[in-house]
Parts: C-alpha cells; sequence; structure tokens
C-alpha cells in the first residue's frame, strides 16, 4: 500500500536532478490555477516564500512538494503523481525553457488507503 501523497516519475526525478545542478535546492508549489493553470511549479528554494497555510504533501527527488490548504481540501483523496511531458513549462518555473513541463497526473486512494492516511494524520 503506497500513501505517500506526492510521488514522481523517473523522467521527472531526472529533471529535477538536472534543475538541482543549475539552481541549487528547489522547491515544488501546486498552483491553485493562477497564471500558469493548476500546475507543479518549480522555484529556486530560497526564491520561493511558503505560505502559512501551505501544506507539504511530502517530497520528489529531495524537494519538498508544497500546496495551498485549500487545494488540499480537493486533492487530499488523491495521489499526485508528478510527470513530465513536452511543452512549455510555466513561465515563473524553472523547467520553462527545457522543452517539457511539469504535470500532475493522479489517482484515488483506495478506502483503505485514505483510513491509513488518518490514522498517521495526514488529512
Amino acid at each position: 500500500m503506497d500513501t505517500r501523497q506526492v510521488i514522481a516519475t523517473i523522467p521527472t526525478l531526472q529533471l529535477v536532478d538536472k534543475l538541482r545542478g543549475r539552481h541549487g535546492p528547489v522547491l515544488f508549489h501546486q498552483s491553485g490555477g493562477c497564471c500558469d493553470g493548476s500546475s507543479p511549479m518549480c522555484f529556486p528554494t530560497d526564491d520561493f516564500i511558503v505560505g502559512d497555510h501551505d501544506v507539504q504533501l511530502g517530497e520528489i527527488g529531495g524537494a519538498a512538494f508544497y500546496i495551498s490548504a485549500s487545494q488540499f481540501e480537493y486533492w487530499k483523496h488523491t495521489q499526485l503523481i508528478i510527470d513530465v511531458v513536452p511543452g512549455r513549462g510555466g513561465m515563473f518555473s524553472l523547467e520553462n525553457g527545457e522543452g517539457v513541463r511539469f504535470l500532475v497526473r493522479s489517482r484515488l486512494f483506495t478506502d483503505e488507503e485514505f483510513e491509513a492516511l488518518k490514522v498517521e494524520g495526514k488529512v
């Protein structure tokens, strides 16, 4: 049973390593629809202020992954799977200019998995 709230594909982990090599430590924030739509955005750790109401879902490739509390209410029943697809990255996200962009895929947690998250105090 995999109850991690956020995971990443191998191409995503490879891109995170590449971006970290260029920019140093990075983090992710799942945007709520402003500017670049609802997409995972990657920033240098020192260039992004995590909000008081942001929720850390976990880490992908050693990079913390945050989401706003209001977005978390919509996504708490799902496992976010961060992938990389061809296209243009968000204008503020570090993958911009790489010819690829981060994309969220998701799957609903089973009832058993969701109950386990409750027991762990994660939802």
